[in-house]
């Protein structure tokens, strides 16, 4: 088989609908609009949402809670994933963004102790899990607070 000779699977392919094309086609005329009203206008119809004026749902519903402001967010990482460092390797929050642990620079950092550590590591972070911290210090290494 080559490149060219490649097919889409039977019944994979349809034509596509060719309205205001006359009567003939089957969709001619009104094209498939029905006859006048709004939807049938170009541009025409409504927002997403609106309910022909009655009350829409989204502001039929009450408002609940509230959003904190000077809330924190940590990007968590787990004891296993630092497995992968060499003993006795200094980790901060820069080296784990620089191996993909997370997303980008500049992240709060929360280690939790979710797996197993067996190299003694320094570890610099935001803040720990106390079950972390106490691995950590069994390896033989640092949980030291940013």
């Amino acid at each position: 088989m080559k490149l060219h000779e490649l097919k889409p699977a039977q019944g994979a392919k349809h034509k596509t609908k060719r309205v205001g094309r006359g009567m003939g086609s089957g969709h001619g005329k009104t094209s498939g609009r029905g006859h006048k009203g709004q939807k049938a206008r170009s541009g025409g119809g409504v927002r997403p949402g609106f309910e022909g004026g009655q009350m829409p749902l989204q502001r039929r519903i009450p408002k609940r809670g509230f959003t904190n402001i000077f809330k924190k967010e940590y990007s968590v990482v787990n004891l296993e994933r630092l497995n992968m460092f060499e003993e006795g390797s200094v980790i901060t929050p820069e080296l784990l963004a620089e191996r993909g642990i997370v997303k980008k620079t500049g992240e709060r950092i929360k280690v939790l102790g979710d797996g197993e550590l067996d190299k003694a590591l320094i570890v610099k972070a935001h803040r720990f899990s106390k079950t972390a911290a106490e691995r950590i210090e069994a390896a033989g290494g640092k949980a030291e607070v940013i």
